[in-house]
């Protein structure tokens, strides 16, 4: 199975950056989950929780308001307020 990656980025500060199992995301039209080997996509984030599991790690949670994300080359880059 690939890896896959992920960046979580805010003005402020790098929130998280490592390899993942999956991240759950609050898309404009809904919810989405991103696993290895998912299509390259781009959508924009609504207010609600960008849930992930770090490899061979516990799921973690983070509120966010809003941002974007860009899933491209097995790395999912998210850019939250």
């Amino acid at each position: 199975m690939k890896k896959l990656y992920l960046n979580i980025v805010s003005p402020e500060k790098e929130i998280y950056n490592g390899e993942i199992e999956s991240v759950t995301l609050p898309g404009t039209i809904g919810t989405f989950t991103i696993l290895p080997q998912h299509a390259p996509i781009v959508s924009s984030l609504r207010e609600g929780k960008v849930i992930y599991v770090p490899e061979g790690g516990e799921e973690q949670t983070l509120d966010i308001e809003g941002g974007f994300v860009e899933l491209s080359g097995g790395v999912v880059s998210a850019c939250v307020d």
